[in-house]
């Protein structure tokens, strides 16, 4: 079945990585000073792979298309990293980490990828506590941790503020120094536009000076991809309206495979559309519903009185309240994996249980917190007959310490007080479990060519748990890349530099040169953004939470027709050779158009749901899971990796087999 060499070691689970990092090749430290790598972006994945390789003696270039490393989009990650070390001693394990990886992204990962994943995570631990990332303490001093990184364990560690941020903050610190040695090449306000292959190997890309406008030749002996996910491709998702998919879709259009295209992540706490004008969706980190309790009115008349403001949600009672959390899955209630939690909403909301303007939110609720640490802090203050409203300012106390920035962020855009009135919510796009196709050493189908981080195709699987994003960044940058990248380029060590006066890159950069002329030249008459919003809809609408055989085929067939209207009738104004925003944009939606409709057949031949994909034909018929989403496990249990060969609907289907040898399969049940 599978075409696709992983290059999984031999020999048990638990001793492949040791057994693998004791018998690869290493490159002595005074040839590392003879080797260059470029690496692609430089959020965490691409910031601590960047740091890393300079730190053990290897010249890196490091290229970000915004002003400073430090705004990559990994700063919006608010909620926490996921690690093993069991501190709350609740039995929580590598082996813990890694069946929960699994099996909330619905079996569909890599085995080998994910225990190491689980077992290099309590080194991430230590490595930013090292770099001082200010992580949450509890009263004792020991680092505090809360659950949502698999819901029966507390395992995610957290920073005040935002985690990424900190997180990032630690890798950024550790580049800087190696910036100050002249280790590591800084090239802001730069973006690759292609990768250069010479005999096969990735070689170099061509960059374009965002600032100046010219194009650049960079040569290395590999080409790390660290550029993030393409959650963007629906315009309106949690992703900075910079993040794109241009580095990975270059990539993959020069032979490395890009796989499971439709795994997406539909984010269940955001905050709500608040009209058509909005470029980005605000993230809610998703601790909140470790205390949050959520609901949507009962009847429809309460429901239709609050969209009017002829209510307030504050004057139903309990009983005309629905927890439809609680109620459908009593077992886990509010802490439900992402994609039930998401697709819940989504039932309410389009039965006409919204509780916004837009009809497209639900409501997040902190009273019930409030008021049970309020009676906890009165107990251990004695303070034996407390009033209501001395118990509401412990509780809010609490309340405050753990979420109050995200509190305060929520209350400056909706201008109301959550503590007081209940947080409205809503699922947003928001990871994406899809990317360039790796094998164990993170190396794509172009040999030379890594890709790592969010870009890469996740060891999540159809689904990823809360908090294990920055996990994974941080994993392969500092702990996994390092060791993999080393094995191939011992082979580099006689190499000497790579020339980029040789046929290979002048091809790219013409290339490249043609696709920039062709879009100033057009003189069409619609801007960049209209198209954008335009394929955010078919996206949303046909490719979002739930997705049908005629949606996905009629969403096919827009987007081609939309690519095609973009090409002769896209406006870009200005020119090649200067700052030119609107040409930047329009290179990363030319990718989004044709991202969009590979996105789309692939959710059209994987005919099961799974995690983030939701085949409305693939559901339980009845018992206890009707309704809820039904695997084919017999049928689809392989990665798809998709070969470019010309237009997204040519694109070749390869199949990589997933083995489960430690872990039985078995039917998600959250009842």
């Amino acid at each position: 079945m599978s075409t696709l060499d992983s290059k999984v070691p031999e020999g048990p689970l638990k001793d492949k990585w040791t057994n693998y990092k004791d018998k690869i090749n290493l490159v002595n430290p005074a040839n590392k000073r003879h080797i260059d790598v470029i690496v692609i972006g430089t959020g965490l994945a691409g910031g601590s792979a960047a740091a890393t390789l300079a730190e053990q003696g290897y010249n890196v270039k490091a290229f970000c298309y915004q002003d400073s490393p430090r705004r990559a989009h990994s700063i919006a990650a608010q909620g926490g990293i996921n690690a093993a070390k069991n501190y709350q001693g609740d039995g929580d394990s590598t082996y813990r980490l890694f069946y929960d990886t699994v099996k909330g992204g619905d079996y569909r990962s890599r085995e080998a990828n994910v225990y190491r994943l689980a077992e290099v995570s309590t080194n991430i631990i230590d490595q930013c506590v090292a770099q001082g990332v200010p992580f949450a303490r509890d009263y004792g001093g020991l680092l505090d941790n809360r659950s949502f990184g698999g819901v029966l364990v507390s395992r995610t560690f957290y920073a005040k503020g935002q985690t990424g941020q900190q997180l990032l903050l630690g890798a950024y610190s550790a580049m800087n120094r190696q910036i100050a040695r002249g280790k590591i090449e800084m090239y802001n306000r730069h973006e690759m536009l292609d990768v250069v292959k010479v005999n096969g190997k990735a070689r170099g890309i061509i960059a374009r000076n965002l600032v100046t406008g010219e194009l650049e030749r960079h040569s290395a002996h590999a080409v790390v991809i660290a550029s993030g996910g393409y959650g963007n491709v629906y315009f309106l998702s949690t992703n900075a309206m910079g993040s794109n998919v241009t580095a990975a879709w270059k990539t993959h259009k020069k032979g490395a495979f890009f796989a499971n295209p439709c795994f997406t992540q539909i984010h269940p706490t955001c905050i709500p559309r608040s009209g058509d004008y909005q470029s980005k969706l605000t993230l809610m980190s998703e601790s909140l519903r470790n205390d949050g309790r959520i609901w949507v009115p009962k009847s429809l008349e309460d429901a239709q009185a609050i969209r009017e403001g002829k209510k307030k949600p504050t004057e139903l009672t309990e009983d005309e309240r629905d927890y439809y959390l609680e109620r459908r899955y009593p077992a886990f209630g509010n802490l439900v994996p992402r994609d039930v939690a998401s697709r819940a909403a989504k039932e309410r909301c389009d039965a006409g249980f919204g509780v916004n303007k837009t009809g497209e939110a639900v409501y997040l609720d902190f009273k019930a917190a409030i008021e049970r640490y309020g009676k906890e802090q009165a107990k251990i203050h004695n303070e034996e007959n407390a009033s209501a409203a001395r118990i509401y300012d412990l509780g809010k106390a609490i309340v405050e310490a753990k979420y109050g920035n995200l509190f305060q962020m929520y209350e400056k855009i909706v201008d109301e007080n959550p503590y007081e009135t209940p947080m409205m919510i809503y699922p947003a796009t928001h990871y994406t479990m899809g990317g360039l196709w790796v094998d164990y050493n993170l190396m794509t189908t172009i040999e030379g060519c890594y890709a790592i981080g969010e870009a890469n195709f996740s060891d999540h699987g159809a689904n990823r748990l809360g908090a294990s994003a920055l996990m994974q960044g941080l994993a392969d940058g500092y702990f996994v890349l390092p060791y993999t990248i080393g094995d191939y380029l011992s082979n580099d060590i006689r190499t000497g530099k790579i020339s980029t006066e040789t046929p290979e890159f002048a091809e790219a950069e013409n290339s490249v040169k043609d696709t920039l002329n062709k879009l100033v030249g057009t003189g069409g008459t619609k801007p960049v953004d209209y198209f954008h919003k335009k394929l955010g809809l078919i996206m949303w609408n046909k490719v979002g939470m739930s997705r049908n055989e005629a949606g996905l085929k009629e969403a096919i067939s827009e987007i081609q027709e939309l690519r095609a209207d973009f090409w002769k009738n896209v406006r870009v104004p200005g020119k090649t050779d200067e700052v030119n925003r609107e040409l930047e944009k329009a290179l990363r939606v030319a990718d989004f158009l044709e991202l969009g409709e590979l996105f789309a057949q692939d959710a059209l031949t994987r005919e099961e749901s799974c995690g983030g994909h939701f085949r409305e034909e693939s559901v339980e018929i009845d018992g206890e899971q009707k309704g809820e989403a039904k695997r084919d496990d017999e049928n689809y249990t392989f990665v798809s990796a998709w070969e470019h060969q010309g237009l997204p609907s040519e694109a070749k289907l390869h199949k990589e087999e997933l083995k489960y040898e430690n872990i039985e399969l078995k039917q998600r049940s959250y009842k």
